[in-house]
């Protein structure tokens, strides 16, 4: 099986060299724009691809507005400030997810609460977040939801949807409203991906973007804020640049703020790069099918799209039978010259947040000894 594998990658995209996991694609207008920029002058903060970068993100996901960063870990810390959360506070997450989303949760000085994902969707799940609610939280008169067991209030949940699959937003949704909870959803992968018809985010109180190298677009490193209310996108412009006034000349702070924002020739790079997203979505769900038509002759599970959603396969990934296999498996591939990685250490295993208090976590640990990623770049024209 190893070696069919890596035969069928070798074929997708038509070499025996190194193939990595997932490599930027550099279609269109990305060297126009650029030049453009640096003819500008205008390479920093200011500068108008900043503007048309952040419009056409807003544009494609369905947002009111959009507030870009320098990484999706920036987008979240400010997401963060934004929900209220402050020190000793708690925020609800999966264990089964990139570190950002938990390093920004203790950038504010709170801890993490793991509750378990779901196996259909690999993110975090409604069952799971329900119980944790339901024994151990209350509404007290102050209208916040509160820890009785630790005594913290908890301001924040924060699913992310792995991979690009979309978590059940609709269910997250309702019990954050019911229990009072800011819902930030972290898309860092999953631009271009839909569930009930709406885009990522749209069925919470923020959503965040990352647009790293190696993510379906790229800016080099960059992040966005997603929302639709107008005074919160206000501020999070405000916090991610140094918390300045408006002023022609002085230099005024109201607060604490953070130096944030997106450099205009990342911008510039953005703005090719969302020109080219609708090819790069096709592309990548025939990349998928081509692993579909391998893993059906192999009896290989192969994480698919929820029901309900269209995922933009950020990473595809196969779901093997056992830690023996998986390891067989990455050592044979990553010895042919087809990357593959297992998926993330589960926080609560890591040494720095293994204090974090945690749910049954029967799925994130069944999923975390099994999944291993797949290349996934878009596939180049013949």
């Amino acid at each position: 099986m190893f070696k069919d594998f890596v035969e069928c990658v070798q074929n997708i995209y038509g070499t025996k060299d190194f193939i990595p996991l997932h490599e930027p694609r550099f279609l269109g207008n990305e060297k126009k724009y650029l030049l453009d920029t640096i003819d500008s002058t205008f390479v920093s903060s200011v500068g108008e691809y900043v503007g048309a970068f952040e419009k056409k993100v807003a544009e494609f996901t369905g947002f009111n507005y959009a507030v870009a960063t320098v990484n999706g870990t920036s987008a979240l810390h400010a997401a963060l400030v934004l929900a209220g959360v402050e020190p000793d506070d708690e925020v609800i997450t999966q264990s089964l997810t990139f570190v950002a989303t938990c390093n920004a949760i203790h950038y504010c000085g709170a801890e993490a609460v793991f509750v378990d994902v779901e196996r259909s969707t690999l993110g975090l799940s409604p069952v799971s977040l329900r119980d944790f609610l339901e024994e151990y939280t209350e509404i007290r008169d102050d209208g916040f939801c509160w820890n009785k067991g630790s005594g913290k209030r908890i301001k924040a949940c924060v699913p992310m949807n792995t991979f690009g699959h979309p978590v059940r937003i609709d269910l997250i949704r309702a019990l954050c409203l019911k229990h009072g909870v800011f819902l930030l959803e972290d898309a860092a992968e999953s631009l271009g991906s839909f569930y009930n018809g709406q885009h990522t985010g749209k069925g919470s109180d923020c959503a965040v973007l990352s647009f790293n190298g190696n993510k379906i677009i790229t800016t080099g490193g960059g992040g966005m804020l997603l929302m639709d209310d107008q005074d919160l996108a206000k501020r999070a412009k405000h916090i991610t640049t140094t918390a300045k006034k408006a002023h022609p000349y002085q230099f005024d702070h109201d607060e604490i703020g953070f130096n944030y924002r997106l450099p205009n020739l990342n911008a510039a790079l953005g703005v090719a790069q969302m020109e080219e997203l609708p090819g790069f979505l096709e592309k990548k769900r025939n990349v998928t099918e081509l692993y579909q038509d391998w893993s059906a002759k192999n009896d290989v599970e192969m994480i698919s799209e929820p029901d309900n959603a269209r995922s933009n396969y950020w990473l595809n990934a196969l779901l093997l039978e056992n830690t023996e296999q998986r390891d067989g498996f990455l050592e044979y591939a990553n010895g042919h010259n087809v990357m593959s990685r297992p998926i993330w250490v589960p926080m609560h295993r890591l040494k720095i947040y293994k204090h974090c208090f945690k749910t049954d976590m029967r799925n994130t640990e069944f999923l975390s000894e099994r999944i291993v990623n797949v290349p996934s770049s878009v596939k180049l024209d013949d």
